[in-house]
């Protein structure tokens, strides 16, 4: 998610999706670098939805 340019904030943006979304685990937002597909794709499964949408609403955060 280096293209995010989100890795320094993970903590935070990982605790606002805990909220939004209830059904996302710790294991679903687990953040390693160079691993960004991996977690989109496991936040985009979880969800149903785009991996446009999970890039929107993270960016959003």
């Amino acid at each position: 998610m280096d293209i995010l340019m989100i890795k320094d904030r993970w903590s935070e943006i990982k605790a606002k999706l805990k909220q939004l979304f209830a059904d996302l685990t710790e294991t679903d937002l687990t953040y390693e670098q160079g691993k960004d597909d991996r977690l989109i794709r496991q936040i985009q499964i979880k969800l149903g939805i785009t991996r446009d949408e999970v890039i929107s609403i993270i960016r959003s955060l």
